[in-house]
């Protein structure tokens, strides 16, 4: 069965900068987009960031647009997100996905902390 392995997760300080990693166990085909969502305590999870993997457009949350920027390696299944001038606001468990015609695929996710 797929897994996807988050890492990078942390605790980090107002302002600073963190890369989360998301790589597949297995060589998954035809996947159509990847992408990043985080949950906050007490809040639905929300998507973060998405790539489509068939021209490589992507799109982002409006809190996090200019800060954040979503990355993939095709050939690794891998997909990542840098993160900058992190705010407390930022603070969540993030879960990546992937997704073919027909199957999603989740993390386990990787919790981000962002400190005042």
């Amino acid at each position: 069965q797929v897994q996807l392995v988050e890492s990078g997760g942390g605790l980090v300080q107002a302002g600073g900068s963190l890369r989360l990693s998301c790589a597949a166990s297995e060589i998954i085909f035809t996947i159509n987009t990847m992408a990043w969502y985080r949950q906050a305590p007490g809040k639905q999870r929300e998507l973060v960031a998405r790539i489509i993997t068939d021209g490589g457009s992507t799109n982002y949350a409006d809190s996090v647009k200019g800060r954040f920027t979503i990355s993939r390696d095709g050939a690794k299944n891998t997909v990542y997100l840098q993160m900058n001038r992190l705010k407390p606001e930022d603070t969540a468990i993030y879960y990546c996905n992937m997704q073919t015609r027909l199957l999603g695929y989740w993390g386990q996710g990787t919790q981000v902390t962002v400190s005042s």
